[in-house]
């Protein structure tokens, strides 16, 4: 299965709208991650875009988990 990258971004106040670009496609995760960390160094400060790799059988569904609604985790008193 491939390693997909991906660029992700979200219009100001609207943090669960998610664009989503496909940059590259990997068959290795070494390649994928140092890919990715290139792409990372080259974002800007004020850009409000993240990269993120996303393993998975095709490119659709890497898509959906990256859209995929997650709750954070609560963090208990003795984890902090």
């Amino acid at each position: 299965m491939p390693y997909y990258v991906f660029k992700m971004s979200s219009p100001e106040g609207m943090e669960l709208v998610k664009n989503l670009e496909l940059i590259s496609e990997y068959e290795s995760f070494r390649e994928a991650k140092n890919f990715a960390k290139e792409q990372r160094g080259k974002l800007d400060g004020g850009e409000n875009s993240i990269i993120k790799v996303m393993f998975a059988e095709n490119q659709l569904l890497a898509e959906e988990q990256l859209l995929a609604y997650r709750e954070k985790p609560v963090v208990m008193e003795h984890e902090k």
